[in-house]
This record gives structure tokens, sequence and C-alpha cells, in this order.
């Protein structure tokens, strides 16, 4: 049997449920009979030589140095008045030699202390790091001023303590049910939905537009990473006065967001109109199904 939920919150406060407004040519041989997609030891090494002794973080071109040679990294190169290593004047001289060798090396992800073992060639490192699994997991909730950010298996501990409004159901199949969905203004309506041995956050979101055509948009997303999300499936439908409205997709992972889906309309979108035919009493229910995908 379907469990069912009351949960509202406040759009960017999510303490709260109650909903409101709102070049070398010898240097180029030796290097390139090193392997690209399984670094040796060479590789390693070399890539350690380009560590900035301030953020640790690997220095990319434009390479700064001082007047000895010690390197740093162009983002810290501005905040410094001495050299980090050894005190000495720090100027404007680039290390040209080191920028030559930096593009025939590859590089590990910065994300490696958290698990990524991929080695990238300049031209692909920073796209990389965008878009990678390993990166820290920002707070989930839509519309929040939270600024959290950790690791996977602290998502649930944040939202636990930190949102702790927002209530969890166990099941693959309930009912969410938003109240008041005729109040004014920006409202956001947010659950969790834990079944398959993973969390799932459930969102409505009302929006008004600027010539007054008010939407509402139904998504669910992961606590999980965009590979865990090809796993499974989810079905939001409204159903009422033999009636039916169905929306079916794969649940983003938290590393997305909603918001992008929800600018694109790639949800369950419907208007005032539309909701009203499904309400009861200005209350809005709408049957969540999670499935695994073989």
């Amino acid at each position: 049997m379907s469990q069912i939920l009351n949960q509202k919150r406040n759009r960017g406060n999510t303490s709260s449920i109650e909903p409101s407004n709102n070049s070398s040519n010898s240097s180029n041989s030796v290097l390139s009979g090193m392997p690209t997609t399984t670094p040796g030891t060479l590789t390693d090494e070399l890539a350690a030589l380009f560590e900035c002794p301030v953020c640790f973080e690997i220095v990319l071109p434009p390479i700064m140095q001082c007047q000895v040679g010690h390197l740093v990294c162009s983002s810290c190169r501005s905040k410094l008045s001495c050299c980090p290593t050894c005190r000495g004047t720090l100027g404007n001289i680039r290390n040209l030699a080191m920028e030559k060798v930096a593009n025939t090396l590859m590089f590990p992800c910065k994300h490696k202390s958290t698990g990524c073992r991929m080695f990238l060639g300049l031209n692909e490192k920073a796209e990389h790091e965008e878009v990678c699994e390993f990166r820290p997991y920002s707070c989930p909730c839509p519309g929040a001023s939270c600024s959290w950010q950790g690791q996977l298996e602290k998502v649930m501990v944040h939202l636990q303590h930190a949102h702790k409004n927002i209530t969890t159901l166990n099941g693959e199949d309930i009912v969410f049910l938003a109240t008041d969905i005729n109040l004014p203004g920006a409202v956001d309506w947010v659950m969790m939905q834990s079944c398959f041995g993973h969390h799932f956050m459930l969102v409505l979101e009302k929006q008004e537009k600027c010539d007054g055509h008010t939407q509402f948009f139904a998504i669910v997303q992961l606590i999980g990473s965009r590979k865990q999300a090809e796993h499974f499936a989810y079905r939001l439908e409204l159903n009422g006065n033999r009636r039916r409205l169905t929306w079916e997709a794969m649940p983003r992972s938290s590393h997305e967001g909603v918001t992008s889906a929800i600018l694109g309309s790639d949800c369950l979108v419907f208007d005032t109109s539309i909701a009203q035919l499904f309400a009861d009493n200005g209350n809005l229910g709408i049957n969540v199904t999670i499935s695994v995908v073989c």
C-alpha cells in the first residue's frame, strides 16, 4: 500500500515546512613513450613537480616562478609578496620550459584524493573536473541558501541534521501530498523517498512568471552519481476525476541538481488549470514510483 506524505517547504528556508512568498625535440622524444591511460612512475614524479606549495593544486600555464626557479600557480601568485619556498623576490617571470613540459604530461584529476583515477592532458583536465563523479556534492535542497558541500556518504547526514523538516518515507510506491497549492508566490514542496538501498529527493516547485502565469514543476533526483541514477527510473502520476497525467524519466543525479532540468522543462510540467483538475480542496497528490532498470 502506498504511503502518504504531506510536506511543504519555504523556498530558501529549509528549516520550516510552512510555504511563503517569496617545444624541445629531445624532451618530446623522451615523453612520447609514456602511456596515456595508465601513467607510470616517471609521469607521477614529473606531475609532482607541478604542485603549488601554497594551495597544493597542480600549477598550470601560465606557470610563474621566483628568481631562483620555484614554481607557484598564477592564482596564488596574485596573493603573494614573496616566494613561499625560499622567501625570495617574486617577479612576473614565466617558466616557458615547464609550460612546454606541462603540455606533454598527463595530470591526475584534482579529485584524486576522493577516488578519481583519471589522468588527463591540459586540454581535458578542467572539463573533466567539472563533471567528475568524485567531485564534492552540494546540498540538494532546491531554492535553499545552504552552501554545504561534502562527500556522498555525508549528504543524508547533512540533511538529517540541517534540514530536519524534510521527511523520509520508505517504499518504492508512495503518494506525495502537496498542500495549499493555491498560495501565491514561489513555493517548494520537498520530501525524501528511500528504496532499493538509495535515497531519492522529490521536488514540486511552483513558479510565477513575469506575466502572471503560474507553472508547477515536479521532478525526482537521486542522492548519488549519474552512473547510479542510470540504474533507476521514476514515474510521477496525477490521478482524479477520471483523468490521468503521467511523466516517466531517469532521476537526476544530485551532482546535476534539478535547476537545469526545471529551466529546460525536462520534468513533469503543468499549469494552474491542470493542477485544479487534480487537486482536492487545494491539496495535490502525486503518485511516485521508483523502479530498477535492468
